[in-house]
């Protein structure tokens, strides 16, 4: 079994930056495949898409279907033999979709204590185990945690345009002029 390999630890930290330079979630993602042959780069692409679904996990799993549809083989042949380098913990869903598909093994950067699939918040790793005894995934996390930690306080630090208004809570609002469109809240 491949083993962590920083030098796509940092392909995907390029990833993050691109993302965090467009006003992304700084999160970047590098597929690899036997021989250390790279497979997909990718990145968040949330916000420009305007789709909650396109984090770079699955992004790249697009990328594998479109590469078994070129090469006129079944998918499923490919991703038992990919390992996940994402500089983020990938969330439930992602870590889901990356175990569904069997990847062989995910390595991540720093924890995500909101949304972590692999041990953060939810540990679809057991849950693998009890669903899939055939399956084994290798999770490995902490890979240049502070780096990434710092890509998402530079993120979230920032202003975000595509952030929805913020509501106070705990007082009532009337109809207020926001953006010159009239709202209540």
């Amino acid at each position: 079994m491949q083993d962590y390999n920083d030098t796509f630890m940092t392909r995907a930290f390029v990833k993050a930056h691109e993302a965090l330079a467009i006003g992304e979630v700084p999160i970047g993602c590098v597929f690899v495949g036997e021989n250390d042959q790279v497979i997909s780069e990718t990145r968040n692409t949330v916000n420009q898409t305007k789709n909650a679904t396109r984090h770079a996990e699955i992004n790249a799993v697009d990328d594998v279907e479109k590469l078994a549809k070129d090469r006129g083989v079944c998918s499923s042949s490919i991703y038992p033999t990919i390992s996940v380098y994402v500089n983020v913990e990938p969330c439930i869903m992602c870590a889901a979709a990356l175990m569904k598909v069997r990847v062989k093994a995910i390595y991540y950067g720093c924890a995500n204590d909101k949304f972590g699939g692999c041990g953060s918040v939810g540990n679809l790793e057991a849950n693998m185990a009890e669903l899939a005894p055939d399956y084994r995934v290798k999770v490995s996390g902490g890979h240049r945690a502070p780096e990434a930690i710092q890509l998402l306080k530079e993120f979230y630090n920032g202003e975000n345009p595509y952030a929805p208004n913020p509501k106070v809570k705990g007082v009532k609002l009337k109809k207020e002029q926001v953006n010159g469109e009239s709202c209540s809240s």
